[in-house]
């Protein structure tokens, strides 16, 4: 199969099920924006981290593809068979952020991206998410969008949040709190 096929070539493409819509159709901007958080994710694994946040990422980013695949659907298309996302996906976010949260000192404030590499590259795709929960949302304002697909990326935003401030506490570098001028 040749990775070109030239149907683009006059800035159309394919939905799953066939409809051609613009590439700048809000739909193909939203999974743009999940497939662009996707290759921010493997830049996060790529990183000296812990094993379990390796496979952690791993399975978000398997999760992605699932999502890419939702919003590449013309909705109401029953021909096409695309897999789903689940509670289950959720819950795995929200225990992983539990487990993370032990170790974690109390946040008092904003807290400033940075400090190492890795943290800056977390809050870099933490910013990427919230893109695509808005595209997402705004999509969902225009045509049928399965609500799980916000609710997962809403958490998997906070999720890259608890991992930013987990790598601060692994690397030992200093998280720093935003003191607002007043």
């Amino acid at each position: 199969m040749k990775v070109y096929t030239k149907t683009g070539d006059k800035g159309q493409t394919s939905l799953f099920g066939g409809k051609r819509v613009p590439k700048h159709h809000i739909r193909i901007e939203a999974y743009g924006t999940v497939d662009e958080l996707n290759s921010y994710i493997g830049l996060i694994r790529d990183q000296d981290i812990d094993k379990e946040s390796k496979t952690i990422l791993i399975e978000i980013q398997d999760r992605l593809f699932t999502v890419g695949s939702i919003l590449a659907t013309e909705p109401g298309n029953t021909k096409v068979k695309v897999p789903k996302i689940n509670e289950a996906d959720i819950f795995l976010l929200e225990k992983e952020m539990d487990k993370m949260n032990e170790s974690l000192p109390e946040m008092r404030s904003f807290v400033l991206p940075g400090g190492h590499t890795t943290v800056s590259y977390c809050h870099i795709t933490r910013c990427v998410c919230r893109r695509a929960e808005r595209l997402v949302s705004h999509l969902s304002e225009l045509e049928l969008v399965d609500e799980i697909v916000l609710r997962y990326l809403n958490r998997l935003s906070d999720y890259l949040f608890v991992l930013a401030r987990k790598i601060v506490l692994d690397k030992a570098v200093e998280e720093v709190e935003w003191a607002p001028r007043m």
